[in-house]
């Protein structure tokens, strides 16, 4: 798809000899891009944004392309999204050429005239769905025109992911805004409407979350040996929904677009699934719920401190409640919906001890406190629980713990 975006760019001669090649991408078409690039002897900038691997930054750093990161959280016409800064270097980069594989129709081309053929000629014809991920649209639009045009009956379903307005733009016809927010899932999804995205030869559209497509990456490397990229545990999970669907006799092929060394230090590792709640692991008790957080610091502040100590600690630390210490001892705890309500009532409260202002202490239980005990203790009044896990060391756990937990 690069090669052929690169190639009818210079033949129209858009792309000129020497020139600099600019495209925002996920990571997967800039790979191939900088391929082609050294090999026809254009300099290559890809802009990505933040969520994307430090894997696929530091691949296209080895291959010679310069890379600017932007963030994701902002709208495209936002003049820090990577659709705007790609726009921005191609306007002001000398004898330069913007890709957009979002509405190149050389992305989609290059799927009708290659991906989509060897798919028909594998299945001997026999193929009677198409499921793949949508990001630009190229691939699903490129080997669904060619498929149909082979036989109508095949069925092309496309999977999206949640914070993405593919589905129900598809469904309705409607661009609502308020489907879209920041995702996980890498590599499918959009916030705008990519002209390579054919809603006309598309017939369904199925909805992945972000742990379904990190679970299901996973397992297609531990129990079928495929290590592949995060938009294929999408694919794969959201062939499984649709199963149902399905009948004996049905050829279905699933694309997979991404390989899974991109993913490394994200989906394949343990902490960083664990840290988003991805990873499936039984939990019974308090310490199961401290697992991460044991050998760290429990936030706290001395009973004798200024309230302006503990509004810095609240802040530094991001945390809605904070436990009070006098002798070593657990003497009470400041939320921040009290403390909300006594600096209104008076700012000046921030000079005076903690112990003048601070609530009940928090319950405390031990490690081995099961999961169901500690949801009973939690009331309107009590916003979290103090775990005693032994040599008198001690950690928090909050509501949101217990339901991350439980879900």
């Amino acid at each position: 798809m690069a090669v052929q975006m690169i190639e009818d760019a210079e033949a129209d001669g858009r792309l000129k000899p020497g020139g600099t090649v600019i495209e925002g991408t996920s990571g997967n078409t800039g790979m191939g891009l900088a391929l082609a690039c050294i090999m026809k002897g254009y300099k290559l900038i890809c802009v990505l944004s933040d969520k994307q691997s430090k894997e696929k930054m530091d691949i296209l750093r080895a291959v010679g392309a310069v890379v600017h990161v932007c963030p994701t959280n902002v709208p495209p016409d936002d003049p820090r999204s990577y659709y705007s800064v790609s726009k921005s270097l191609a306007e002001s980069t000398p004898n330069s050429w913007y890709v957009n594989q979002y509405d190149n129709p050389s992305n989609a081309k290059a799927h009708y005239l290659q991906t989509g053929p060897e798919i028909w000629e594998q299945t001997e014809g026999k193929i009677t769905h198409f499921v793949v991920g949508v990001g630009t649209g190229g691939t699903i639009s490129g080997v669904g025109k060619y498929l149909k045009e082979n036989n109508p009956n095949i069925k092309i379903w496309g999977i999206d992911t949640y914070g993405s307005v593919f589905k129900k733009y598809h469904e309705t016809g409607i661009f609502d805004e308020n489907e879209i927010y920041p995702y996980i899932t890498e590599g499918i999804g959009e916030d705008i409407l990519p002209k390579n995205v054919d809603f006309s030869i598309i017939d369904k559209f199925e909805k992945v979350t972000d742990k379904d497509a990190a679970i299901y990456q996973r397992k297609l490397a531990k129990e079928e040996g495929v290590f592949v990229g995060n938009s294929a545990g999408s694919a794969i999970k959201g062939i499984l929904q649709l199963k149902g669907e399905l009948t004996k006799g049905d050829v279905v092929v699933v694309l997979f677009h991404d390989h899974g060394s991109r993913y490394v230090g994200k989906m394949f590792n343990d902490d960083w699934m664990r840290e988003r709640g991805f990873l499936d692991e039984e939990k019974t008790s308090a310490i199961d719920l401290i697992k991460d957080h044991q050998g760290k610091h429990l936030v706290q502040v001395s009973s004798a401190d200024p309230v302006s100590q503990a509004i810095l600690l609240m802040n530094q630390y991001g945390i809605s409640q904070i436990p009070v210490v006098e002798d070593n001892k657990f003497v009470g705890a400041l939320t921040d919906n009290n403390l909300f309500a006594k600096l209104c009532e008076n700012p000046e409260i921030k000079e005076l001890p903690v112990k003048n202002i601070m609530e009940t202490a928090f319950p405390e239980v031990n490690g081995l406190t099961s999961i169901q005990d500690i949801s009973k203790v939690f009331t309107n009044d009590v916003q979290a629980v103090i775990v005693n896990y032994g040599d008198n060391k001690h950690h928090i756990i909050t509501r949101q713990d217990v339901i991350r937990a439980i879900a």
